[in-house]
């Protein structure tokens, strides 16, 4: 905080100001996401990948018979807050604050937190629906901050028109399908893109956000 030469704060922030001015469900997003990354770095190899594995949302565990039942409950929540790489999650994170902030501030905390982690939900079984063998967990909050970030386009049409979103929207999606043919996550030790995850939870998103949003008094 920058103080005047008699020691009082001095025009840079105000004394009750964050240096770090989002919104409390987004920091904590953030706090939580980053504490698990940090978390997987000190584990040794074999334990981490158990992690990945018992934690990140395979699709075949709910078309293969699975019994692991604690798995199948929590995986749609855990994968979330996994990722590749520091990369990957960097350019998550990032991503997070930028759509976050405004939807958070929008619709209130628990409103958000709700949005956002039903978000990554449909976003994780649209990926299984279509993927229904694959042993191959998915794991990031890809899904999750594609919901947002339909919801802040939806929430852009308040203010335009859907005409105006609708470019946005086809450009994204198209690149989600290309990336995930033809690329990897950056950042997430080569892995394909959830395309169809992402696809998803963006759909959701643009779809949903006016069943979160407050009522008028």
């Amino acid at each position: 905080m920058p103080f005047d030469n008699v020691g009082r704060p001095g025009p840079g922030r105000g004394a009750g100001e964050r240096a770090i001015n989002l919104p409390p469900a987004v920091l904590w997003l953030i706090g939580i996401n980053v504490a698990v990354q940090l978390l997987r770095s000190v584990l040794s190899d074999d334990t981490d990948a158990s992690l990945i594995q018992q934690f990140g949302l395979v699709p075949a565990a709910y078309s293969g018979g699975s019994t692991d039942l604690l798995s199948q409950v929590a995986a749609p929540l855990t994968y979330q807050f996994l990722h590749g790489g520091w990369i990957h999650l960097v350019v998550n994170m990032v991503s997070l604050a930028a759509f976050g902030a405004p939807v958070e501030r929008l619709l209130g905390v628990r409103r958000f937190i709700f949005f956002y982690l039903s978000a990554g939900v449909v976003a994780g079984f649209m990926h299984v629906l279509l993927f229904s063998d694959s042993v191959d967990p998915v794991i990031g909050a890809s899904g999750a901050i594609s919901g947002v970030f339909g919801g802040v386009l939806m929430l852009m049409r308040y203010v335009g028109s859907l005409s105006s979103i609708l470019p946005v929207a086809a450009i994204w999606i198209g690149l989600n399908v290309f990336f995930g043919l033809f690329g990897g996550t950056p950042g997430a030790a080569g892995e394909q893109v959830a395309w169809v995850a992402h696809i998803g939870g963006f759909i959701y998103g643009l779809a949903a956000i006016r069943l979160f949003m407050p009522r008028q008094a």
